[in-house]
């Protein structure tokens, strides 16, 4: 396979999940309609809510839970593959589920999960704090799955600031590199952008990045700017304002000719 159609989904959740499970469906919908064949939502697309409710509506993955049946409904009646960027997955500790990305095939069944690693435990600029480890149990693997014959290799939010996971998804043959998130705004509008692109130029992949948007519950505000970046740390599509969506097709040929004109995998010493 030489392309990849890809969208990634901005949204703005709150903390009803009917409600946000709808505008996602949406979405999902109309970038499938022009012709996208995976499509990313960002972290906490469920829900934004506090760490009583996100154990309230943790699920087992797979299963037939309201969030993991979205995810798999929604990729089957639009015939592609779907990444729901981040929701609580049960674990065995009740009080801290995991936050898992889970990709769905075009089937309707699970490609593959991931269970974010590195968790945000951050006093921000503007002096609030975030203590994600007190209410979420981290993951331990790095993830690449197959989409149509490319590999593509599972992130979720903070990891972005972590570059040694993403060089291991692109030395287990990532091309692409999902980053769904909710990246705080004061952090965004410094680093987002700036660290999308690192990760696509020193991998030397494409990276798609979904990200939440605009004013939540109890004060969290986000970034958003969900863009797709390229090889070369082009950026190929960005979406605007509030919810909405963004596309592009991946040209894998250009990243063929990215990769042979500037050798870095074969150039690595340590």
């Amino acid at each position: 396979m030489t392309t990849l159609t890809c969208a990634v989904v901005q949204l703005s959740s709150q903390e009803s999940v009917p409600e946000n499970l709808a505008t996602a469906r949406a979405l999902v919908a109309a970038a499938a309609k022009t012709g996208a064949e995976l499509v990313v939502l960002p972290e906490n697309f469920a829900l934004m809510a506090t760490d009583v409710e996100r154990r309230h509506h943790a699920e087992a993955v797979p299963g037939s839970g309201p969030i993991a049946s979205f995810l798999g409904d929604t990729a089957r009646r639009e015939g592609i593959f779907v990444i729901g960027g981040g929701f609580p997955e049960k674990s065995d500790d009740a009080g801290r589920p995991f936050n898992t990305s889970a990709l769905y095939g075009p089937d309707g069944a699970l490609v593959a999960k991931y269970r974010k690693v590195h968790l945000f435990d951050v006093d921000v600029p503007n002096g609030r704090s975030y203590r994600e480890s007190e209410a979420t149990t981290p993951g331990g693997e790095a993830v690449v799955a197959d989409v149509k014959g490319t590999k593509v290799g599972l992130s979720v939010c903070y990891d972005v600031r972590f570059p040694e996971l993403y060089r291991k998804l692109a030395a287990a043959g990532a091309r692409v590199l999902t980053i769904p998130a909710a990246f705080t705004l004061q952090t965004g509008k410094d680093h987002w952008a700036v660290l999308c692109r690192a990760r696509a130029i020193e991998n030397q992949a494409f990276v798609v990045a979904a990200a939440q948007w605009g004013s939540h519950p109890h004060g969290r505000q986000t970034y958003g700017k969900s863009m797709i970046v390229d090889p070369w740390g082009d950026v190929l599509a960005q979406a605007a304002e509030g919810a909405g969506f963004a596309v592009a097709r991946l040209d894998f040929d250009y990243q063929d000719r990215v990769r042979a004109a500037i050798p870095c995998a074969s150039h690595r010493r340590l």
